[in-house]
């Protein structure tokens, strides 16, 4: 056997065997029982929920649009402000498949977040609920601070697309004998708003917010005393802003362009950038979320939209 033939053979061999490997690898189990198509909706329909893509952010028109999966609620008891709920919320396909742990992927270090928002905007919540011992059902604990009917947002990605999908539902929340912990102090306010001697601050660029504009958000944190703001993460980021509109059709949740949380914001006065386009005028209020020396605080902020 000349030279030239052994090493063809032998690049044969090799060849065959990463073709083989490769075989096998596409045969191994992913793990979902979903496909791509479970989560598509009938083209002809309108107002479709679409993929969204997080590197552009946008306002989600949940309510007015048809996601390919329901979102269901359930309650041990009847929901009343001030009190704790306990629920359980079932996401299934439009083909009635249930979506369970192992359809998800694992976003912002969670597989499942659901954003709770009361009608007059001044109670939020992101909770997150864990897997049951019934397929595609998720279990969650949250105390309303007051009475309406609560709007109820789950965002996650699939597995079987890799891109960020929406859904919602609604639960009635009686009233109770006195309002929730937090109710008197969450009123959203404009620019600037205090809480326990750190002031938060939102502005917008440009400062007259246009519709249907990119608009540039600069978050801001700064301790009465002059001391550092102890800014840790949450759910892998230094800040979440939400923003819901005063119908709450829909929401937006962003994330800092600060990402690399290896390079930590100034420590006096930390500053955080985010982007949003909003597609219609009105009133807004967003919520920022931080983690100040491992305590969650949510700070509302309101910000009007012109045409």
């Amino acid at each position: 056997m000349t030279l030239a033939s052994s090493e063809l053979r032998q690049f044969s061999l090799i060849t065959l065997g990463a073709v083989a490997v490769f075989a096998i690898f596409r045969l191994l189990p992913t793990g979902t029982n979903l496909s791509h198509m479970d989560f598509r909706v009938d083209p002809r329909a309108t107002n479709a929920i679409e993929f969204c893509d997080p590197l552009n952010p946008q306002f989600i028109p949940v309510v007015a649009s048809r996601s390919p999966v329901t979102l269901t609620v359930a309650t041990t008891e009847p929901a009343v402000a001030g009190r704790e709920v306990r629920a359980v919320f079932t996401l299934k396909t439009g083909s009635g498949k249930a979506v369970a742990p192992e359809d998800l992927l694992v976003t912002h270090t969670r597989q499942l977040h659901l954003l709770v928002i009361d009608p007059s905007l001044t109670d939020y919540q992101h909770v997150h609920p864990t897997p049951g011992s019934t397929t595609g059902n998720w279990h969650v604990t949250f105390t309303p601070r007051t009475a309406g009917t609560y709007r109820i947002f789950a965002d996650f990605t699939p597995v079987a697309t890799g891109r960020g999908l929406y859904a919602s539902v609604d639960l009635v929340v009686s009233a109770g004998a006195a309002p929730g912990p937090g109710t008197m102090d969450a009123k959203p306010l404009r620019g600037s708003v205090e809480r326990e001697g750190v002031t938060f601050t939102l502005e917008t660029t440009p400062a007259a917010a246009r519709a249907g504009q990119p608009i540039d958000l600069r978050f801001a944190l700064q301790r009465r005393d002059g001391a550092p703001v102890p800014l840790e993460p949450v759910m892998g980021a230094f800040a979440h802003l939400v923003a819901f509109d005063q119908t709450r059709s829909g929401f937006a949740h962003l994330h800092p362009a600060e990402a690399d949380l290896l390079k930590r914001p100034d420590a006096v006065k930390p500053v955080l950038n985010f982007k949003l386009t909003i597609p219609r005028a009105g009133r807004y209020v967003i919520w920022a979320q931080v983690n100040l020396g491992g305590s969650e605080r949510f700070v509302p902020f309101e910000i009007e939209v012109g045409g």
